[in-house]
């Protein structure tokens, strides 16, 4: 078994039949860290004495005949807004490291912990999570493992690129307008944003609470199953968390498609990309024969909307810091929880308002569609430094731009399930699988056989 390329399930199922140790495979992970972080700059904290343990600890349960879990042995590593017991949660702020270390895990940690899974470290992102670059002033930028010149996405960018690269097969992340669906695209790995309150967010650092997802990242579909299967459940310590039934997915991926109804967005989803994001979509469409379209009324609306309201949320959240210690935020971060802060309540309420009457015409629409393809990004990765890009001849900024496509999805808290198209002589793009609340099973369906044709896939790339 390859330990540079294997997936989670291939991983997983070595270690309970006894054909490679936790040990082994987390110190193999741990050597790949050692060796390939220090050019791409994905993790802030690597904690190998607590996975060794962790690791050993899984070996013995083994030799005693104990169920370990369906991600025994499996490394992971998640973004620095869940909380690691023991270490600080920085949120990507040089505020917070001033903060005691977390007493307890996050529940979505806890919860692959119980599964078998070994936590490796903590992941690099965007100050606070507000951005889509991961170029953070305080930790430095993640370099995009296709090319280590160009970002990597954000807010987990680190969580994305440590993917990509191979250094681990699955990491967690957070997504609030695109901050895993950018990233994933950027770095062509699979990215899975659940529907809002499906996950538990306890022991989360939030940028806006109204919109703040979980989400994980992996480099196939079973993997990325594996882990919504582990981690759905209520939980208590989340007042948004639901309380619906936990539905496994990773045992309906071979089923038919034929009868899920799929259809490309339309109207503001093929306008202000270039030519490649279309042709990814175009791709995806032709192989699973999809001809219809299907118009999302006002999506350029609900993305205004989603700025007002998560830029009002994270300013509120931060107020205080802002008002006592504004020269340590990273600038830009700061300058946009200022404008944040003087938003009117009016228009505040007034977001919220249409976003009640975009959710009523998204369920509309989903009468007629299971499932909508649409580009993630429109671009691919730029240049990290790069500040302005050309759209459709008009010089644009980067970095509120690459949420182009994602941020009216966030804004309603749809699943969506951003899939990698590589291509042999450029960067990957990503494209959108899109679903009704609570139907992530349909998207991934969708997905596993777009990778079964070899349609999207997500090899282990490290360009250093």
């Amino acid at each position: 078994m390859n330990l540079d390329s294997a997936n989670a399930i291939t991983i997983s199922a070595a270690v309970r039949a006894g054909k490679v140790s936790a040990v082994d495979i987390t110190k193999a992970a741990l050597a790949r860290i050692a060796v390939r972080d220090p050019e791409l700059n994905c993790f802030t904290a690597v904690i190998t004495e607590a996975a060794l343990a962790d690791a050993a600890r899984i070996d013995r349960e083994i030799a005693q005949g104990n169920n370990v879990g369906a991600l025994a042995g499996v490394p992971f590593a998640v973004k620095n807004l869940f909380d690691i017991s023991g270490l600080t949660t920085l949120a990507g702020s040089k505020i917070n490291a001033e903060n005691p270390a977390a007493t307890q895990d996050a529940t979505a940690v806890t919860k692959l912990k119980q599964a078998g899974a070994v936590l490796v470290g903590a992941l690099n992102m965007d100050e606070y999570a507000y951005g889509f670059v991961t170029e953070n002033s305080h930790y430095g930028a993640t370099h995009n493992p296709h090319d280590l010149q160009r970002v990597a996405g954000g807010s987990s960018g680190g969580s994305a690129a440590a993917v990509a690269a191979g250094l681990v097969p699955l990491t967690l992340g957070s997504d609030t307008n695109g901050s895993i669906r950018v990233p994933a695209a950027l770095c062509g790995i699979f990215g899975l944003k659940p529907t809002y309150g499906r996950l538990s967010r306890a022991g989360v650092a939030l940028f806006s609470s109204s919109f703040d997802h979980i989400g994980s990242f992996a480099r196939s579909v079973q993997d990325i199953a594996a882990v919504f299967d582990v981690l759905q459940g209520k939980d208590d310590r989340d007042p948004i968390c639901t309380n619906r039934q936990p539905e496994l997915i990773l045992p309906q991926l071979n089923q038919d498609i034929s009868a899920i109804r799929i259809a490309i967005a339309a109207d503001y989803f093929t306008k202000g990309a270039e030519q490649s994001a279309l042709a990814a979509v175009q791709k995806v469409a032709d192989a699973i024969e999809v001809t219809e379209y299907v118009r999302i009324p006002e999506a350029h609306r609900a993305r205004a909307a989603a700025f007002v309201i998560t830029a009002s949320e994270g300013a509120n959240l931060h107020l205080d810091k802002l008002r006592r210690r504004p020269e340590d935020f990273d600038a830009a971060t700061r300058d946009r929880f200022l404008a944040g802060a003087l938003i009117p309540s009016s228009w505040y309420l007034q977001a919220q308002r249409f976003r009640r009457w975009y959710g009523d015409r998204f369920r509309e629409v989903f009468q007629n569609v299971d499932v909508i393809l649409a580009p993630t990004t429109p671009i691919f990765a730029p240049l990290i430094g790069q500040e302005t890009m050309i759209l459709d001849g008009e010089e644009i900024l980067v970095r509120p731009h690459l949420g182009l496509f994602t941020q009216p999805l966030s804004f309603i808290g749809l699943p969506v399930l951003s899939v990698p198209i590589q291509h042999p002589n450029a960067l990957p793009l990503g494209v959108q699988l899109i679903a009704a609340p609570y139907n992530e099973a349909l998207i991934l369906q969708v997905a596993a056989v777009l990778e079964a044709k070899g349609i999207v896939s997500a090899p282990v790339i490290f360009n250093g």
